[in-house]
């Protein structure tokens, strides 16, 4: 994940104004990948997705008692 992020948002652009720049193009970069970008190792499902699903099963399973 490291090397996408700098070869899509890092080095994208050459001269950052600030590191509060790169601070928040890097929230939004990782707000991204989590929630729009389709992952080949997720069946091409977000991270987000996959979270949501495994949180669902967790809560619809029964509990042992």
């Amino acid at each position: 994940m490291n090397g996408l992020y700098k070869a899509e948002l890092i080095h994208a652009k050459r001269i950052w104004e600030s590191v509060e720049a790169v601070e928040l193009a890097t929230m939004g970069w990782v707000h991204w990948w989590n929630t729009t970008r389709l992952h080949e190792a997720l069946d091409y499902l977000t991270p987000a997705e996959v979270e949501a699903a495994y949180t669902h099963d967790q809560d619809s399973a029964p509990v042992a008692s």
